[in-house]
Formats: structure tokens, C-alpha cells, sequence
């Protein structure tokens, strides 16, 4: 039997418009043929670097500095095993390896010329700094003097040239900021930390593998052929210096872009294949950190504009080494100290290792003991060093110096500084004339952070992180040590299994690697049920993670 349905006029009208749309549009474009997607590389070394890759881009998405820290220390919850760089050791030949590891040309330090109006003015601040600093050096030696008379403890000539050159920068500092402040407003901006802790990590790539590592791939039958390639290592620097100015605004680049991306520059750079180990620097286990001075958050003066480092330890330094060994040392240390500094500033700005800089950065360096300064000037302009950055990355960074400038011959025994040297001032005094004027916009300045920790409306998550990092840039102890395997049970149940009926309990008898513990992976904390609120005295018995 037929049956007849019920046809809505309203509907056929509106396929009657729909169908006079299509023809108006015209006839849907025939596509060329089908599409494929992209076919992927699947062996091991292009899924790792995969796998980096998109760590990184996770790295750069995380809002806040704070969580960009807590998010590189994630994978390691006793910390990686870095190798430890500092302002108080430089061993022999540590030119090549400070300039691979940071990627830095070296060149010297010219003076700067100024014009006759320029030049009028600076002679007018340079007699009045004179008799200032003259001053300044006599009461310092007078001051040290007089502690010497009153204490009668032997000090060692590392701590003694310490103090007197901590004396001699603070009053030095305080002369000179008195005298110029008038002229040069933006040394009444400046904040001033004394022996701030200066501490920065980065990865360098180009290093051949260890022992463990290569026989570890070689147990591996898909590694045998990728067991003699290089690996990445995890450096951490720190360093206390005497004194440390920061500005608001960021000092002129003196070099341009093209001159920055030289490829011929960077293939030039020394190469340092070997574990620095070899030099006489150790690794340790610890938490990665960059700290340049100061907290993330409350600070407006975020760039560097001037420090003040110690050359004590130089002089335990044998002279038999070489003879321009003493310079080369100057030299790397200056560049080590520049560069952590301006990679942990980098740091509160949303850059990292990772994630390298979209502008240069800039800072002014002197290493003295009180008597002889070393000027130097750094432009960084990249810190993308890690894998095959090391040798394929176009982009070098700069430095300049100049080789030790006595200030003064002595102070006599009366208390007269005799032999005052009025080129180191001047050249003292452009370092500090020195305006930085370049100021950009909040979106350019850091554009990998989209919100500040303290914008978080969630205030456990917001006591949460910052109580963390906070915890991480401490780099405490934890309060369990480190799982270690003993001796005997290195002989009795590893070597040779002599010990079969004995419950096995150990980590490495359940396959266990404590160094890959995450840094979330730990017992949650109970809240009693006075401290819930009433909505979640059932559901809510732990307190919540944030981490990223």
C-alpha cells in the first residue's frame, strides 16, 4: 500500500534558496589531486630531537618566569648533574673552553673619542673626580690599616686583597656617583646591589660522550651506531661580585645585526671537544637556577648596567704558565661573568637556553684588586648553544677589553697615594657616563611571558609556585638523602649473585633510577579537616599541585 507524507512548504522554500546560493557561487573548484600529510622521520635520533623540540616549545608557552624555572627543573627531581663554573676558579687554558661554551669573539677596547662640548664637560667632571678619588683610595688604605692594627688574626692574601678591594669599590662608587650624578641623571636611577648572588645555567652541545655513556649505548643494538656522537652538557655558574648596578633601560648595542649573524665568525670559533674535567673543573647534582641579584617580580631596574668583580684567586696562580697567561685569564673570566649575568636578566624576561633572545643585551664588566682595573663591554645576541647550535648556529656574541690599568703606583707609608694614573680614571668614568637609552615596549621586551605571578587570582597556586621556586633557588638539601648503592651489595648481589633468597627491596633490584624521578613525584600533603572548607572536607583530603 502507498503512503503519502506530509511535505513542509516552509522547508522546500529553503532549499530552493540554498540551491539558487550554490549556482550563484559558482561550481566548487575541482582539487588538484589528494592530499597527503608530511611523511616523518621514526628513527631514534630524529624522535629525540622531536621530543626536544617540543619540550622547549612547552617551555616557551609557560606564562610566568617562576613556572618557566619550576618547568626546566621538572625531569630531575635531585637536580641534573651540571658542571660548576665560578668567578673564583679559572684553570689553565680556559680561554677555548670559555669561548665555545659561550660563544663569544674576543676583541680589544678602545677608547672612546668625544666631542668639544662633550670634552669641556668631561674635563670639568674629571678634576672634580680626581681629588674625590684620590681621597677615597687614602681613607680606604687608612681604614684597612687600622683593622689590621686592631685585629690579630693572620688572614690569608686571597681574603686580605678581598677586603681592601671591597673597601676601595664601595668608596670608589660612592665618590664617583657624588660627583657625576648632577650631569648624568641616570646614575640617580640606578639601583646598587653589594655581593649579590649572580647564578646561571645554560646547555652547551659539542662534547664528546663520557665512558658510562658510550658503554650504555653500546649495550644497546639500536645504539652501537650513534654510541661516539656528542652529547650535551648542563653548565651552572656562580658568582658573588663586589657590586652590581642595574638601570631601567638597556645600554646602545656597539655592534649591529649583520655584524652579529657572521657565519664566518662563527665557524671560527675554537671547539673544545673534551670533558672539561680534564681542566680541573667538578659536577655536582643540583637544581638549575638563574639568578642575577634581584627577585623576578617588584623590580623595575631589570638590566645590567655595571660590575664589579674580584681577581684574588689570580694571584695563587703560578707565573710559570704562560706569558700572556695572566690576560687570557682576565679575559675568561670576564667573559663567564658578563655572559651569566646577562643570561640570568635574560631569564626574568622569558629567555632561556632554549629559547634564545629576539634583542641584543648589553653590560660593562671590571675586574680589579684595587689597584689594577681591567675594562670590558658584552653584547650578547644569542643563547641557542645546546646540540647542533654549537657549530650550525650563525649568531656570535662580543666582547672587548683592555689589559690591566694600574690607577695607582702605591700609598705611601703616611697615607699618600702616590702614582695615580689619570687614563684608568677617565676610562673608569666613561664606564659610568655611559646612558643606556634604549627602551621598548612591553611586548617586545618579554615575549615568551604572558602574565605575572602575582596576576593569578588563585591564591594557593600563587603561594604554591612561589613557595617552590623559592625552594629551588635556595638549593637546599633534600631531606632524604640520595639512593646509593654500598659496596657490598656492589659485590655480593650486582657482580656476582650470591644472595638469591634475600627479599629484594633495593631500588636497583626493582628497577628503579632514582636520577629519573620527576620533581612532582612525592607523597601529598594532608590537610586536616579543621583547615578544609566545608565543601571539600570529603573530596579534598590532599592539597593541590600547580606545578606547570
Amino acid at each position: 500500500m502507498l503512503k503519502l507524507h506530509r511535505i513542509h512548504l516552509s522547508k522546500v522554500g529553503c532549499v530552493r534558496n540554498l540551491s539558487k546560493k550554490c549556482n550563484e557561487l559558482g561550481p566548487r573548484p575541482l582539487k588538484e589531486g589528494p592530499f597527503y600529510p608530511a611523511l616523518q622521520d621514526v628513527s631514534l635520533k630524529a624522535r629525540q630531537q622531536k621530543d626536544s623540540v617540543d619540550w622547549h616549545d612547552d617551555i616557551g608557552q609557560v606564562p610566568t618566569v617562576e613556572e618557566k624555572l619550576l618547568k626546566m627543573n621538572m625531569p630531575r627531581y635531585y637536580g641534573y648533574k651540571v658542571v660548576n663554573f665560578s668567578d673564583s676558579k679559572t684553570p689553565y687554558n680556559d680561554m677555548p673552553v670559555t669561548q665555545h661554551y659561550t660563544r663569544t669573539v674576543m676583541e680589544k677596547l678602545e677608547s672612546s673619542k668625544t666631542g668639544p662640548i662633550e670634552k669641556e664637560k668631561a674635563e670639568r667632571i674629571f678634576n672634580t673626580a680626581r681629588k674625590e678619588t684620590i681621597e677615597a683610595l687614602e681613607f680606604s688604605y687608612d681604614y684597612c690599616r687600622h683593622l689590621v692594627r686592631m685585629t690579630s688574626k693572620s688572614v690569608d692574601y686571597v681574603a686580605r686583597e678581598k677586603h681592601i678591594t671591597q673597601i676601595i669599590v664601595e668608596q670608589l662608587n660612592r665618590a664617583l656617583l657624588k660627583v657625576m650624578s648632577p650631569e648624568y641623571p641616570h646614575l640617580s636611577e640606578v639601583e646598587i646591589d653589594y655581593n649579590p648572588r649572580h647564578e646561571a645555567f645554560w646547555a652547551v652541545g659539542g662534547v664528546q660522550s663520557t665512558k658510562n655513556v658510550v658503554n650504555s649505548r653500546n649495550g644497546c643494538k639500536w645504539q652501537i651506531k650513534e654510541a661516539n656522537n656528542s652529547s650535551d652538557r648542563i653548565i651552572q655558574y656562580s658568582g658573588n661580585p663586589y657590586m652590581c648596578l642595574r638601570h631601567h633601560k638597556q645600554l646602545a648595542s656597539w655592534k649591529t645585526p649583520f655584524e652579529s649573524n657572521d657565519v664566518g665568525l662563527s665557524q671560527n670559533l675554537p671547539l673544545f671537544k673534551y670533558d672539561v674535567r680534564c681542566l680541573g673543573y667538578n659536577t655536582e647534582h643540583r637544581h638549575v637556577t638563574n639568578i642575577p641579584g634581584h627577585w623576578p617580580c617588584g623590580n623595575e631596574q631589570t638590566f645590567a648596567f655595571l660590575s664589579v668583580h674580584s681577581r684574588a684567586h689570580l694571584q695563587l696562580r703560578p707565573k710559570c704558565y704562560a706569558k700572556n697567561d695572566l690576560q687570557e685569564a682576565l679575559d675568561a673570566l670576564a667573559i663567564k661573568a658578563s655572559y651569566c649575568l646577562l643570561l640570568a636578566h635574560a631569564s626574568y624576561h622569558g629567555f632561556n637556553t632554549y629559547n634564545d633572545v629576539t634583542y641584543p643585551l648589553n653590560t660593562q664588566t671590571i675586574i680589579t684588586n684595587g689597584q689594577e682595573w681591567s675594562f670590558y663591554e658584552y653584547q650578547l645576541n644569542t643563547l641557542l648553544i645546546h646540540g647542533d647550535n654549537a657549530v650550525g648556529n650563525p649568531k656570535v656574541n662580543f666582547c672587548r677589553g683592555s689589559p690591566p690599568l694600574p690607577l695607582f703606583a702605591e700609598v705611601s707609608p703616611t697615607g699618600k697615594c702616590v702614582g695615580f694614573n689619570d687614563e684608568t680614571l677617565k676610562q673608569l668614568l666613561n664606564f659610568y657616563g655611559n646612558v643606556p637609552k634604549i627602551q621598548r615596549t612591553p611586548k617586545e621586551l618579554q615575549p615568551f611571558i604572558s602574565s605575572r605571578l602575582s596576576e593569578y587570582t588563585n591564591s594557593d597556586q600563587c603561594d604554591f609556585i612561589d613557595k617552590k621556586f623559592k625552594h629551588l633557588t635556595s638549593n637546599r638539601q633534600r631531606h632524604l638523602e640520595i639512593p646509593e648503592i654500598f659496596l657490598w651489595e656492589k659485590l655480593y648481589k650486582i657482580d656476582n649473585k650470591t644472595r638469591p633468597m634475600e627479599a629484594k627491596r633495593r631500588f636497583f633490584e626493582r628497577n628503579i633510577n632514582p636520577w629519573r624521578r620527576r620533581l612532582d613525584e612525592y607523597d601529598e600533603e594532608y590537610v586536616p579537616k579543621a583547615l578544609r572548607l566545608r565543601n571539600e572536607r570529603k573530596n579534598k583530603a590532599f592539597k593541590e599541585k600547580f606545578y606547570p
